[in-house]
């Protein structure tokens, strides 16, 4: 399937891909891909997990373990500043989550198919002529790690890559479903956390400047730092979407803020699963990946109801803790979905900004 899938991609980045970066910025609106070879390596699967709880009928939910090492061949160019850059290889590992649905009852049974990663992937990129590129007027404020997030953060839930197999299917409620949740998450404080800051070349151990980077798919939060302190109190709270369940996980990182760079004071990472299944998670959690030290979070699971009915009382309830976030906390969720537009008047000004 190898060489058609390249097809696929080549044709994801010609017809997707390159119009939204020419749209992105008006210095981009010249950019085009002059080469795209994805090589001949294929891509691994490594593992496949096949969930059957809490599925509905009509899909089917992979997880596969997949691991890309490619010597690829990508070249682009920005004609309007004589940019050209490219890519030489790619490597990109990670759990990547295929939706098979509806399940119809003709050829070729399913409808439609969606692939995204729950997490951020690894992503590694080998360019040639990026500092060309970054000397490009928009682009100068970018770097390499940054352009890897925007990638990763692209590829990651809730942006998701659907593709129909039969014409009949509501293609729009695939690309954009209704969140299966909302994740109230209290950062609260952490207890015995351990002491990065050194002084004395290093003979007399310190304290710790921490903070928090909480993640649920490309939805990331930071709390504030608090400063010289091991046993720090944020009192924060952060509302994120859930779209997909089994599988999305709330991820943790603690770091001590350096004028050079942070330190790691540990992680953690909470199954959604159990949030949803208790509805309400208030307990101290033990770091990972460091030797000591806890963090102490109030999880709520969500549920969106159809109807106002309940408004008054989740109202109510969330006045009562008005204090607790900086911009409140929700009581209902819009979503909106933009269709189409027709008959917009013409616009000039690209074309008087080409034409000085």
């Amino acid at each position: 399937m190898w060489p058609f899938i390249c097809q696929f991609i080549e044709k994801l980045f010609r017809e997707t891909i390159e119009p939204a970066v020419r749209g992105a910025n008006n210095h981009l609106s010249t950019f085009s891909f002059t080469k795209i070879d994805i090589g001949h390596q294929p891509l691994r699967i490594n593992g496949v997990k096949v969930y059957t709880e809490n599925v509905d009928k009509r899909q089917i939910i992979l997880d596969l373990q997949i691991s890309f090492v490619g010597n690829s061949e990508i070249d682009l160019e920005i004609k309007r500043y004589f940019c050209r850059a490219g890519v030489k290889s790619i490597q990109i590992h990670g759990t990547m989550r295929v939706i098979l649905e509806p399940l119809i009852g003709d050829m070729p049974l399913i409808g439609a198919l969606s692939l995204f990663f729950l997490r951020k992937p690894l992503l590694e990129i080998n360019w040639t002529g990026l500092t060309n590129l970054l000397d490009v007027p928009g682009l100068n404020g970018l770097s390499d790690t940054i352009i890897l997030d925007i990638i990763s953060n692209y590829l990651v839930l809730p942006n998701r890559i659907t593709v129909p197999l039969v014409s009949e299917v509501q293609i729009a409620q695939l690309r954009f479903p209704i969140p299966k949740g909302v994740l109230r998450i209290h950062f609260i404080e952490a207890q015995d956390l351990e002491g990065k800051d050194t002084y004395l070349k290093g003979i007399v151990k310190g304290k710790s400047d921490p903070y928090g980077i909480i993640r649920v798919g490309n939805q990331i939060f930071q709390s504030k730092v608090i400063k010289e302190n091991l046993n720090p109190k944020w009192n924060e709270v952060y509302e994120a979407l859930v779209y997909e369940h089994p599988g999305q996980e709330l991820e943790i990182e603690l770091f001590d803020e350096d004028p050079d760079k942070d330190d790691f004071l540990g992680s953690l990472m909470i199954d959604l699963i159990e949030v949803e299944k208790e509805r309400l998670l208030d307990e101290w959690f033990t770091l990972d990946e460091v030797s000591k030290g806890k963090l102490h979070l109030k999880l709520e699971w969500l549920t969106l109801m159809p109807t106002a009915e309940n408004l008054d009382k989740v109202l109510t309830s969330i006045r009562a803790d008005k204090d607790q976030a900086n911009d409140g906390l929700s009581s209902a969720l819009l979503i909106l979905y933009l269709d189409s537009a027709r008959n917009l008047p013409v616009s000039y000004i690209l074309m008087d900004t080409l034409l000085s």
